[in-house]
């Protein structure tokens, strides 16, 4: 008899073994069933806000962790990185940073000025930047040869002032060597477009 109950119970732990192996199978399926419908929900919330279409950056803006809420933020990044670029950031290029996002509709009380003043004071992972760049690269994609210089242009000519903001010794040497490296930096990432 003992041995009877024996295999019995061998065969009841095996099935609630199996079952538990299932469950949890059918438990990651819907766990990844859901993160695709999360990423694509991400991809398409992205290209409404950005007006990016190819699917390929898209993507590498989804793996970047970019949410649709922090693309108005994207377009401040130039500045933060021009700015922290010696490794502090001063008051006068708090104010140029602050009064830029501004301009271009970034203002206190919303979540994007918020994100922009934490990147003030502590300097945001090099993966904003990349994404950043994928950013640009999909956006300048969208737009004409012209629309394009015309953005390069507003945009360097932004990141300068905010460079230019902490000035030099008697207005010599106005940008930095660390700052001048970000400017180039910046304007490759339109060479591809």
């Amino acid at each position: 008899m003992e041995g009877k109950r024996t295999t019995e119970s061998l065969l009841a732990i095996g099935r609630s073994l199996l079952d538990a192996f299932f469950r949890e199978q059918d438990r990651q399926l819907v766990e990844q069933k859901v993160e695709l419908r999360r990423l694509g929900e991400t991809k398409e919330a992205l290209a409404a806000v950005s007006g990016i279409k190819n699917d390929d950056i898209l993507q590498r803006l989804v793996e970047l962790k970019v949410r649709p809420e922090i693309v108005a933020a994207l377009a401040v990044v130039p500045l933060v990185e021009v700015v922290w670029a010696d490794g502090t950031v001063d008051d006068k290029e708090r104010l140029v940073v602050l009064d830029r996002a501004a301009a271009k509709g970034i203002l206190a009380g919303n979540v994007e000025h918020d994100l922009l003043e934490r990147w003030l004071v502590h300097r945001p992972e090099p993966t904003l930047f990349e994404a950043w760049q994928q950013y640009i690269r999909g956006l300048c994609e969208q737009m004409t040869a012209v629309e394009r210089q015309t953005l390069k242009a507003e945009l360097l000519a932004n990141v300068r002032a905010a460079a230019e903001a902490s000035g030099g010794f008697l207005g010599m040497g106005k940008i930095s060597t660390e700052e001048r490296e970000v400017l180039t930096r910046l304007e490759s990432s339109f060479s591809d477009s």
